[in-house]
């Protein structure tokens, strides 16, 4: 039941313009706005067998492969001016598969490597279970948590975060545009956080991402200084994937 009288809607000021107008005013309000995806890589034979990688340096799968060139078709409607990869081989060939469709190269870049596992990397989710009973539920819950031999949340996301200073420094192009990051679950959930400046206690609340899916951040900010990133899009285009639960 309408319950307020229909008086109708106000003219707008805009009401009158043509599309292309339209479009180019709404353009130059986003002028000076950073666009960042991070997306994940494709799928690999241990993501689909719920073993723990970390550094290891595994291929796509074939489903991987078709992931990627799905992901490419759908992020080329983004205005991207860079490309930057993990240097593993899993986020690097997902990042190939977006150049490929564009002029732009791969830049890659060791810091955005997946978080180290230490002793866990080449376990199932099993086997960590039953060799550290607990430990991997608190490694989801506490940034802090070191993995045996591995890096913490906290330390992956320190990692990667000079990437994007560094790219916010040099890249003055970078406003109105987008810049993509092709890398790895772990890593981009504690970048995302590190970037929005969440306590620690905090950095739980980002759940896994399934093979390329990505999140869109955008910095709305004067400077570096205050880079005003705001979360926009998390875990796009698919579910969350069991190998990241």
């Amino acid at each position: 039941m309408n319950l307020v009288p229909d008086e109708g809607t106000a003219p707008s000021q805009y009401d009158d313009e043509s599309p292309e107008i339209g479009l180019a005013r709404r353009a130059s309000r986003h002028a000076h706005v950073r666009r960042l995806i991070l997306l994940r890589h494709g799928q690999t034979e241990w993501n689909a067998s719920d073993r723990m990688q970390g550094q290891i340096d595994t291929d796509l799968s074939e489903v991987g492969r078709g992931q990627a060139k799905d992901a490419a078709r759908e992020l080329l409607s983004h205005d991207a001016i860079a490309i930057v990869a993990s240097d593993l081989r899993r986020a690097y060939d997902t990042a190939v598969a977006l150049a490929d469709h564009t002029s732009l190269d791969v830049v890659r870049d060791p810091r955005l490597r997946e978080t180290s596992l230490g002793e866990w990397e080449g376990l199932t989710h099993h086997e960590v279970d039953a060799r550290y009973p607990g430990a991997r539920l608190t490694w989801r819950m506490d940034a802090g948590f070191t993995p045996p031999g591995g890096e913490s949340k906290l330390e992956v996301g320190a990692r990667a975060l000079p990437v994007v200073n560094e790219l916010f420094a040099e890249r003055t192009d970078w406003p109105g545009r987008t810049i993509i990051l092709v890398a790895h679950g772990g890593l981009i959930a504690a970048l995302t956080a590190a970037l929005l400046d969440l306590p620690r206690e905090h950095w739980p609340i980002f759940g896994g991402l399934a093979n390329t899916s990505w999140v869109q951040l955008s910095s709305h900010g004067p400077s570096m200084e205050q880079p005003g990133w705001r979360l926009d899009v998390w875990n796009a285009a698919a579910k969350v994937a069991p190998d990241v639960l």
